[in-house]
């Protein structure tokens, strides 16, 4: 009796160690989470994935579209009391930013610096009554046109000065523009002065030390405006097309065109350059 109830009770510890080890067993596999607690959580490459082609654009600031121009280049772009930037360019580099939903952010330097600025990647976009060249197409991309610059001649009142002497004339033009590069090309360096911006060109004008100032036809109006005694010749100088310039292979270049054919669209650019210049 003695021996049965001792393999009685040695029958009954086995059956709960056993019964113990099959809880631990259970349980084990609930703990398996704890790695995935400390490495990368799930769905969060796709997240990142998700980030990358929700249409982010790859601007020099995340969120901002920064546009670099000279600012003494009237209606186009021109400074307030405030120095505060405004005219055709911004207004429309504003209305793309929107579109795109940037921020825009302007950049002012001289001309040549605002060129060698989008192709060096220290701003987004350029625009600054900028001409489609073809020595610019080739370290450049750029928009759609959306306007059309006429290159005119401002001499003093009186003056004898035409197209056809020209060559015989001490120019004044702004650095880097077209007006420079057309009248150096065409009457050659020695009768062109180069200046950084085109109310320093009419400064010397005004002052005598150059015969005439060659500009495009929205600032010269301008210009002419506001200092008596001076007047554009009738006959255009040259006619031109002005665009947006980015980098050369701009991944913004598509999206940014894209923005500026909507606008020239539904008449959003017309309207600006009307505001700007008046409606013919």
């Amino acid at each position: 009796m003695k021996k049965i109830l001792a393999l009685l009770l040695a029958l009954t510890l086995v059956l709960a160690l056993a019964a113990c080890g099959g809880g631990n067993d259970t349980q084990e596999p609930a703990a398996q989470p704890a790695p995935a607690e400390t490495g990368t959580p799930a769905g969060a490459d796709a997240a990142k994935d998700d980030g990358a082609a929700g249409g982010a654009l790859p601007t020099v600031e995340p969120g901002k579209l920064i546009m670099s121009t000279e600012p003494s280049f009237p209606p186009y772009e021109m400074t307030d009391d405030s120095d505060n930037v405004y005219g055709i360019d911004p207004d429309i580099a504003a209305a793309i930013a929107e579109k795109l939903g940037l921020e825009l952010v302007i950049d002012p330097m001289d001309f040549d610096t605002a060129l060698l600025a989008v192709q060096q990647g220290k701003c987004d976009i350029v625009a600054a009554g900028v001409t489609v060249r073809e020595d610019r197409l080739a370290v450049m991309d750029f928009t759609d046109t959306y306007a059309n610059g006429v290159q005119v001649v401002i001499v003093p009142e009186g003056s004898d000065i035409t197209l056809d002497t020209l060559g015989d004339q001490t120019i004044g033009t702004q650095r880097g523009t077209t007006g420079y590069i057309y009248c150096s090309d065409d009457f050659g360096d020695d009768h062109v002065i180069a200046y950084d911006n085109g109310i320093t060109a009419v400064q010397a004008l005004l002052n005598g030390q150059i015969d005439c100032v060659v500009i495009d036809s929205g600032p010269a109006e301008e210009f002419v405006t506001v200092n008596p005694g001076l007047t554009i010749l009738d006959t255009e100088y040259a006619n031109e097309d002005y665009a947006i310039g980015l980098a050369k292979n701009s991944p913004l270049t598509e999206a940014v065109n894209g923005a500026l054919k909507e606008l020239i669209a539904d008449g959003t650019v017309q309207e600006i350059l009307d505001r700007y210049i008046g409606a013919e």
